[in-house]
């Protein structure tokens, strides 16, 4: 569901800036997670906990929304941008080891660099091909390595935040937040940054009719809801290596959405980098 995020991306962003879908997006999703907290009557936590999740929200939604999506809006290739992003899982398994204490074995090493490799021969065609790319600004070519960035930093500081060394470093702050509450905090601060990016960059108002709505309803629903929520969810149970793995599967899968929705073409390089996607992640699974 991961990838849901940018099939989404292709049917909005042709009728509305970034800023403005995501505001909506996150607008929805925090009133339906804080409708769903106060019907099941969850504790509220302390002003620490609430201001840990708020920066995992800021971070993982804002930081890695507007460096992917905004990317591929001033003009660098999807290819680019999704080959880019898919660094997080050695980025995140190279810092995992010396801030989380976690090991990972050469198993997993090999397993990530694999599966680097398969995402490469997915998003290959899509690098050297398309037109218009050499028109992005230089600058736009960051925005993919920032918003890559601030998703590893969200994924650890998560983990930090229900370890023993958070306990330790905040003795009394700590409490332990469901998954609901966890995401109501994080969409309200989402939807308020992105709420004020929209206000300078392309206004808050809908537009789009129909197409927008589609688009914001596709992303409420699979994206935060299963993909976003998945992940953290996994990530209660799993290391961050393990968990960061999965993310090579999804070019191939954005590949196969894109397909079945839209039309386009699969080529026998994007086949042979599924696979090498699926060997990759799954050996870097059973390493763990």
């Amino acid at each position: 569901m991961w990838s849901s995020g940018f099939i989404a991306a292709g049917l909005g962003t042709p009728v509305a800036s970034t800023p403005t879908l995501m505001a909506w997006r996150f607008l929805f999703a925090a009133g339906l997670l804080l409708a769903v907290v106060l019907l099941l009557r969850r504790s509220w936590p302390g002003s620490g906990e609430v201001v840990v999740q708020g920066l995992i929200g800021l971070l993982a939604q804002g930081v890695y929304l507007i460096g992917v999506v905004g990317a591929i809006e001033f003009g660098v290739s999807a290819g680019t941008t999704a080959l880019v992003a898919a660094l997080q899982p050695l980025l995140a398994a190279s810092l995992a080891g010396p801030i989380l204490g976690e090991s990972v074995r050469a198993r997993q090493w090999l397993g990530l660099t694999v599966g680097l490799a398969g995402v490469a021969l997915v998003v290959a065609e899509a690098v050297r091909g398309v037109p218009g790319t050499a028109g992005a600004p230089l600058w736009a070519y960051s925005m993919p390595f920032i918003g890559m960035s601030g998703l590893v930093a969200a994924t650890l500081l998560e983990r930090w935040s229900s370890s023993k060394a958070r306990l330790e470093a905040l003795p009394g702050a700590y409490s332990e937040t469901t998954l609901d509450v966890a995401l109501a905090i994080q969409c309200a601060t989402s939807a308020l940054f992105f709420s004020m990016l929209a206000f300078f960059w392309g206004g808050i108002e809908p537009t789009g009719g129909t197409r927008f709505w589609a688009a914001v309803s596709w992303w409420v629903v699979f994206s935060t809801f299963g993909g976003y929520g998945f992940y953290w969810l996994n990530l209660k149970f799993s290391s961050v290596t393990r968990v960061s793995s999965l993310v090579y599967l999804t070019p191939p899968t954005t590949m196969v959405w894109a397909y079945l929705m839209f039309g386009e073409g699969i080529s026998s390089h994007a086949v042979v980098g599924l696979v090498v996607c699926f060997g990759g992640v799954l050996m870097a699974s059973r390493g763990a």
